[in-house]
């Protein structure tokens, strides 16, 4: 299974894994699974740390780099998922949540998120 991480997951996953339903942190750990992570979610992350609403245990990053070097991949933002956004209806505002979806959507991902806003597009969820 393909596992795509929201922003919370991946900050869950990296400082706080017990944070995440038992079910996420299972799937995660189960090595027959790719874990991806959108570099919509660092974007995210940054941008937040910016504007003083994300404090981080490390520099950003450096919690990338941990991530990678425990085999989570990098999943660059093409321009497919951004036209898949045309085919998704505004259930979520939030601009990174909807282009985590279309990804999910385009890459037949799993998306390990907790916001059930998420659950009315089209994509797997897994909490």
């Amino acid at each position: 299974m393909r596992l795509l991480l929201d922003t919370h997951s991946f900050i869950w996953w990296d400082s706080a894994p017990d944070r995440l339903s038992e079910r996420a942190r299972l799937a995660l750990r189960d090595p027959a699974n790719v874990v991806l992570l959108s570099v919509v979610v660092p974007w995210e992350m940054q941008i937040k740390h910016a504007i003083g609403k994300l404090e981080l245990r490390a520099p950003l990053t450096r919690l990338v780099e941990d991530q990678e070097a425990n085999g989570v991949q990098i999943l660059p933002v093409t321009l497919r998922h951004v036209l898949a956004l045309g085919a998704l209806p505004l259930h979520h505002r939030d601009p990174f949540d909807r282009l985590l979806a279309a990804q999910a959507q385009v890459e037949g991902a799993v998306l390990v998120t907790r916001d059930s806003a998420l659950t009315a597009y089209p994509v797997q969820t897994l909490w």
